[in-house]
């Protein structure tokens, strides 16, 4: 049975995501428009993670909204609700040590690549939320704060925000002291006080700038080559 959704709050009302775009690209015989949007860039551990969703045309979810406009208990409900709507959505990820090696432009692109690749269908049109077409398709449409405009993408927002922080949440039960239950792997004063007292954890992005300065704890400092080479020059 789904979640019930918490009442709307009066902050966010009018603010809703349209199908406007979709609409149009139906219309123009666009069948399978996917909407993609990231989360986990600016954090300083675990995955960054893409979703993907592809909105059925004759069915609605009502008080969806940019992930980053909801609590934590509004996404979870929601959640339950899009992953029953949607007529197909995946989250790719990419990992901390992929973050690492491949660097995070690299990084997104192929947690894209993934979320794309479990789809299940092909994308007729691709909508992406920013100004960079991170998931590296040659035709994707980019918009300016898509996932407040777009319904798809911020459908894409939510459900790629919840499986990230519930990775997170099951890696706070192997790293205590940095209480990703409630910062997600973020910067925020517990965590930095963690890093300045015990060092990184293995699930942290070593070739981080924040890095520098910490504790070691017999973890090693990751650069990578290109970067290391430069340091020489």
């Amino acid at each position: 049975m789904a979640t019930t959704v918490p009442l709307l709050r009066t902050a966010l009302q009018g603010k809703s995501p349209t199908l406007r775009r979709e609409q149009e690209l139906w219309a123009a015989g666009k069948k399978i428009v996917v909407g993609m949007d990231e989360v986990g860039r600016g954090a300083w551990a675990g995955p960054v993670s893409v979703g993907a969703a592809v909105l059925p045309q004759d069915r609605r979810v009502y008080k969806v909204r940019d992930s980053k406009m909801l609590t934590e208990p509004e996404r979870e409900a929601l959640y339950d609700r899009l992953s029953h709507w949607c007529a197909a959505w995946a989250v790719g990820h990419a990992t901390h040590r992929e973050c690492d090696e491949l660097g995070m432009s690299a990084a997104l692109s192929l947690a894209a690549f993934r979320a794309l690749d479990q789809l299940g269908v092909e994308p007729d049109h691709v909508l992406l939320d920013g100004n960079w077409d991170f998931a590296q398709n040659g035709g994707a449409e980019l918009l300016i704060r898509g996932d407040a405009r777009s319904l798809s993408i911020a459908a894409a927002s939510i459900l790629a925000k919840v499986t990230r922080d519930r990775i997170m949440r099951d890696e706070a039960e192997h790293y205590p002291a940095y209480a990703f239950e409630s910062n997600k792997g973020y910067p925020g004063p517990v965590h930095k006080a963690a890093l300045h007292a015990w060092g990184p954890s293995t699930i942290h992005r070593r070739s981080w700038v924040f890095m520098d300065g910490l504790v070691w704890n017999g973890l090693s400092r990751y650069r990578r080559p290109e970067a290391q080479q430069r340091l020489f020059q």
